[in-house]
């Protein structure tokens, strides 16, 4: 306590206050874009889990090249990238919907935002893989050299998040690994 009766804490608070306040609005205009890209990409993997590649058996409904480690691929990979597109959209939207108090600066929304991109990352990396696989079942049942083209190209941006953004998994694992 100092001679006006105060905290560290409530000195920190006051002498803050606007950094609060432009912390929350970033924090809300980021969850909010992030919200959006989320929704979409579970637009677009529920839209291709629907409509599944290749032809469907005319009596029974069922995809041809259901058996096929090519689809099974796509279906799997799809899945993932509709749950974890789904989760991250849960961890924005609790983003959007917290209280901003400023314990919750410290670990809670940023260990939300950071959780919450991963989902949105793995989301991505799988949505490419089913799309990978679609083009396959559609154009390479037959043709095994059209398969490195589309690895080589799957892998393209995923490595280039990796290599431009090694610093975000860094900041993950120490903030989430941090005693509270």
């Amino acid at each position: 306590m100092n001679f006006k009766d105060e905290t560290p804490f409530m000195i920190f608070r006051k002498e803050h206050k606007a950094l609060r306040q432009e912390g929350e609005e970033w924090m809300k205009k980021t969850a909010d874009s992030y919200t959006i890209t989320a929704a979409l990409i579970i637009t677009i993997v529920f839209a291709a889990a629907i409509t599944v590649p290749g032809e469907n058996n005319g009596e029974t409904g069922k995809a041809l090249y259901e058996t096929r480690p090519s689809f099974i691929i796509f279906a799997a990979s799809d899945a993932i990238s509709l749950f974890t597109s789904t989760t991250a959209l849960l961890l924005f939207l609790s983003i959007l919907t917290a209280r901003y108090a400023e314990e919750d600066f410290l670990y809670k929304l940023p260990n939300r935002l950071i959780l919450g991109l991963v989902m949105l990352f793995m989301s991505v990396t799988s949505m490419m893989i089913a799309f990978s696989a679609t083009l396959y079942i559609t154009f390479g049942q037959q043709k095994s050299w059209i398969l490195i083209p589309i690895v080589a190209l799957t892998c393209l941006p995923i490595a280039v998040t990796i290599t431009c953004r090694p610093h975000f998994f860094n900041i993950w694992s120490w903030n989430l690994w941090q005693k509270k």
